[in-house]
């Protein structure tokens, strides 16, 4: 759900951040933006801002806005910062008062592509979106970052919820280098 509500806004590639709003304990976060990343997420934000454009050119641009920012900015709705990073392909409308928009993917779309990838590649072990955090989490700690700085990325209160990924540092003797092998 995290990249899910990404709005565009949330992106900065010069700082190499993004911000994940109303993350872990209802509190927003930056965490890392792949650099890697970064020519394939522009290519896509080309392809949504001209289905916006598009959007905007038919009257119907908005994107629901989070608390009262609706009422205290009216027209922010339909501004290219608002808008989804990810945005469903059909269009919302609003029954009472014949407002039409977008909403992001829902999360089943997302849900059943990476289990049908993990189907297709073959894997024995199970995988599922959240295995993606969890592997980023795995993936730092393997290179020696430090617990704190994971913490935060991750968006845990608490240092001991992200310390349950150190249990793939004990490799027990195998992980071990000895101290002989480097005379």
């Amino acid at each position: 759900m995290e990249a899910l509500r990404l709005r565009v806004k949330d992106l900065d590639f010069t700082r190499r951040e993004l911000t994940v709003r109303d993350g872990k304990g209802g509190k927003d976060r930056l965490t890392l933006l792949p650099q890697s990343l970064a020519p394939a997420l522009q290519e896509h934000l080309l392809r949504v801002r001209n289905l916006h454009q598009s959007d905007l050119a038919a009257g119907w641009g908005s994107v629901a806005m989070p608390y009262a920012l609706a009422r205290k900015y009216p027209s922010a709705s339909q501004e290219w910062g608002w808008q989804w990073v990810f945005p469903q392909l059909n269009r919302w409308r609003d029954r009472e008062t014949g407002a039409q928009g977008r909403h992001h993917l829902d999360p089943s779309v997302v849900q059943k592509a990476v289990k049908r990838a993990v189907m297709e590649a073959g894997l024995s072990k199970a995988a599922s979106c959240h295995t993606f955090r969890h592997s980023f989490a795995t993936h730092l700690l393997e290179r020696g970052q430090d617990i704190r700085t994971i913490q935060e990325l991750l968006g845990h209160k608490d240092v001991s919820t992200t310390m349950i990924y150190t249990h793939v540092l004990n490799r027990g003797p195998l992980g071990v280098r000895s101290p002989a092998d480097l005379l």
